[in-house]
């Protein structure tokens, strides 16, 4: 008998791989100028630190790195991690409410696995993460858009958007969105926790990107206003040591905790223990900080040369102004359609990601997301350039 599609798992039959995933299929082609991926750049990894870290983990820890450890993570990393994201984001975190994860896409998994039933509703920014939506619908949830402007989620329409539709969720990346760049407002943080709070429904801070910040002042997360452990809150060194690494963590109320344990068990038993005494080894040498503004350097640079590169595109294009993070946004003129022009893009060597595929419903197909951490100054500027021709530019 034949294996055929109609054996699969109903949840799992209209779930699409990620869009970013298949273009990278694409980057293989030679000369290929790619602004799709949300990858940090090659000269931002530190094998020689790594190897150096891995060594000294493994003389001081022996073979307690390389064999089965506790789910709930290696020791040292969740003290060492716990103080950093008090420190860096003024999280309440313990080593008791801090679980080390596969990167924070594990940690949201996690938080569904744990709290989703099918028919929930999850309420999301609208554009949001790919990789968040995609999550959000193998769990056969429910997905609603959270209305949002410059300053991100609006706050008035978000209490309406809880009254509407009783979410069971909340899910947002506050700073430096992925996709568009933009940062939830100062004043609206303390609200977003409060709103949590008071409907009772659990808010998933997404922030991966926090610490990339090119200008401005730091912003408190919105776990730093919870008082009543309503806010999960979910970071990564993904983007600011290695994605390959693959370490996150997750900092929730203990209730929540606890089943994030025992969904981990069957997942994967534990995040690898070499990984987490790298990461470890960061923040207990105080070379993590160093190493943040070097990289944040070179980012800087390449931001501006991505915001520079906009003079090719068509006239009536806007864009994002990210103070920070890895990625810009932009809303080609009208009747444009920045899914059609892709395959014309790739054609010319050059690779962003259509910015549809980043909506709940779809559509807005005049929109598209551009990445600029993994090209070089030059390669952004040729770039650029070439992407405003086949959008028909004049260069202005």
């Amino acid at each position: 008998m034949e294996f055929t599609d109609s054996i699969i798992a109903r949840r799992m039959k209209d779930i699409n791989g990620s869009a970013i995933r298949e273009i990278f299929h694409l980057l293989a082609k030679p000369g290929m100028i790619s602004f799709a991926g949300g990858n940090p750049a090659d000269t931002a990894l530190e094998t020689d630190v790594a190897a150096r870290l891995a060594v000294k983990a493994l003389e001081k820890y022996g073979t307690s790195l390389i064999q089965y450890g506790a789910t709930e993570g290696f020791a040292p990393l969740k003290e060492s991690a716990a103080q950093y994201f008090r420190d860096t984001a003024g999280v309440p975190a313990t080593p008791d409410t801090l679980l080390p994860v596969q990167g924070s896409s594990q940690a949201f998994d996690l938080i569904l696995k744990a709290l989703i039933d099918p028919g929930d509703v999850v309420l999301v920014e609208s554009p949001t993460f790919l990789g968040a939506l995609q999550a959000i619908r193998t769990y056969g949830a429910r997905i609603e858009s959270i209305p949002t402007d410059e300053g991100g989620v609006i706050v008035d329409a978000l209490e309406e958007q809880i009254k509407r539709y009783h979410p069971k969720m909340i899910y947002v990346i506050p700073t430096f969105q992925n996709p568009t760049g933009v940062t939830l407002a100062a004043d609206r943080r303390r609200p977003l926790a409060q709103l949590a709070a008071k409907y009772g429904v659990l808010l998933c801070e997404d922030d991966p990107y926090r610490d990339l910040r090119y200008e401005g002042e730091p912003l408190p997360s919105i776990a730093s206003y919870d008082a009543e452990g309503w806010v999960a809150y979910m970071g990564s060194f993904s983007k600011i040591i290695a994605p390959g690494l693959r370490v996150g963590a997750v900092i929730a109320n203990k209730t929540l905790m606890r089943k994030l344990v025992i969904g981990k068990q069957s997942a994967d038993v534990h995040s690898p223990m070499l990984n987490q005494a790298i990461v470890d080894g960061y923040i207990r040498e105080d070379i993590l900080m160093p190493h943040i503004r070097r990289i944040l350097d070179d980012y800087r640079r390449q931001m501006n040369a991505m915001l520079d590169g906009f003079k090719y595109f068509p006239e009536g294009t806007v864009h994002t102004l990210p103070q920070g993070g890895l990625f810009v946004w932009a809303k080609l003129p009208r009747g444009m359609d920045a899914l059609e022009l892709f395959p014309a893009a790739v054609e010319k060597n050059v690779a962003y990601v259509p910015g549809t595929h980043f909506y709940p419903d779809l559509g807005h197909t005049d929109t598209l997301r551009l990445n600029f951490s993994k090209s070089t100054v030059e390669e952004i500027g040729r770039g650029m350039k070439i992407l405003g021709e086949v959008l028909g530019g004049n260069g202005r």
